[in-house]
């Protein structure tokens, strides 16, 4: 470990909840140096929605390292973006009724984002972004403004402008209907919001807590959005790829953003990759006009493809997700179930869920214990107080119970330190 003391920066964060020296990784699980198995409910903040090592992506990509494909090729045509982009109009798009144009960002989240902010502020003239509390959209700074988490806007030391933000679904309790707030303030003149460029939402908030927007609000929001020519910009990052079950976390809302931005497991494979969609009439860009060195990562191009003709050519793979869902579900309300009032409550949906608790510093414990168990696991929300899962989609029902098992154990275990938990 201590070339990483030695030379590694103090920014690092989940090095310092999982202190060991990973070595491979295969399906849901981690090995550490060691050969220690560990079962992966992080996996990759949600960038490996089809497991470590994924064996049909990974002979796609050695197939087409072996064969001298491009590597990089900034926005160049290449066979394999094509291929790409065929297999994502054909099996993701149409089926859905999309029509989207597809702009090839800088490798990352936060990037897309950037992207999205700017190109609805070119097309409708405006300067002002409606975002949500408890929003994450990344740590650049146009992302970070739009960002809810003090810890991440903090770090950008300067100030951080353009966004008005307003209550999410549920932030006020169940009184407050925030899109009829947000309807109200932007038809009053007086009111002292700026006629926006855009709406940015994310229909399930992962870092900011697993708080689930509902459908029927965000068919309100898209009403308002229409009323007041502002455009609707899905974050799908996190919950799209298939996390809630199916490919865009919107498509249950029946909703139809303006523009959408993925990224996370759009490779498949944990390689950088992120998309701007935008519908036709936004794309307003000029050539060249936001552009970025690694926007033509052709490996990414590969395993993406295969992970859409592979996972996405019928209804099969979403079914087996909303199945495991549900027994994620009643596994984890019977978790909740074992703390006293207040302590625990469930959270999230589809295969992005976890467990509220009464606090950071209990959700830190339930952690710490499960990784010495042998399950590495994270926390979100505004005080770290969520337990989150985003294990692989493919997961087995036999690592997704006994990782399950293991948090059940670790709750348990921690309610048995402090007798003012228990139920």
């Amino acid at each position: 470990m201590s070339i990483f003391e030695k030379l590694e920066s103090n920014v690092q964060s989940y090095a310092r909840s999982f202190p060991v020296v990973f070595d491979r990784a295969e399906g849901a699980a981690l090995y550490d140096a060691e050969g220690r198995r560990y079962i992966d409910f992080l996996a990759g903040a949600g960038t490996l929605n089809y497991g470590h090592n994924n064996p049909v992506l990974k002979q796609a990509l050695l197939n087409y390292i072996a064969g001298d494909g491009i590597a990089h090729g900034l926005d160049m045509h290449t066979r394999a973006k094509a291929e790409f982009l065929e297999s994502f109009e054909k099996h993701i798009l149409a089926p859905r009724q999309m029509q989207y144009k597809v702009q090839f960002t800088g490798p990352t989240g936060t990037n897309a984002v950037e992207a999205a902010m700017k190109i609805a502020r070119k097309v409708t003239g405006r300067q002002n972004i409606i975002a949500f509390t408890n929003g994450f959209h990344g740590a650049t700074l146009g992302a970070a403004a739009a960002t809810g988490n003090q810890h991440h806007r903090g770090g950008c030391g300067v100030a951080l402008g353009g966004v008005t933000r307003i209550p999410f679904d549920g932030y006020m309790g169940s009184g407050l209907d925030s899109t009829r707030l947000l309807d109200k303030m932007l038809g009053d003149a007086s009111s002292g919001v700026d006629a926006p460029a855009a709406v940015l939402v994310e229909t399930v908030q992962g870092e900011g807590g697993l708080n689930v927007a509902g459908q029927r609000w965000l068919k309100s929001l898209e009403a308002v959005c229409r009323r007041h020519g502002i455009l609707l910009i899905i974050d799908d990052i996190q919950a799209g790829c298939g996390r809630t079950g199916t490919f865009f976390s919107f498509e249950p809302a029946g909703i139809k953003p303006d523009i959408v931005t993925l990224s996370k497991s759009l490779s498949g494979f944990g390689l950088p990759f992120a998309l701007v969609l935008l519908k036709p009439e936004h794309d307003q860009w000029a050539p060249g006009e936001h552009n970025g060195t690694f926007r033509g990562n052709n490996h990414a191009f590969v395993t993406a493809k295969a992970a859409i003709e592979t996972y996405w050519t019928d209804d099969s793979f979403a079914k087996e997700v909303q199945r495991k869902s549900l027994v994620l579900s009643n596994r984890l309300a019977r978790i909740a179930a074992l703390g006293g009032n207040g302590v625990f409550k469930t959270k999230g949906r589809g295969m992005m869920q976890g467990l509220g608790c009464r606090n950071g510093a209990v959700a830190e414990k339930i952690i710490r214990r499960c990784f010495e168990e042998g399950l590495v696991i994270e926390t979100s929300g505004p005080d770290s107080e969520v337990v989150k899962i985003l294990c692989p989609l493919m997961i087995s029902d036999e690592d997704l119970n006994a990782g399950l098992d293991i948090l059940e154990r670790s709750v348990r275990h921690v309610l048995s330190q402090d007798y003012s938990l228990a139920a």
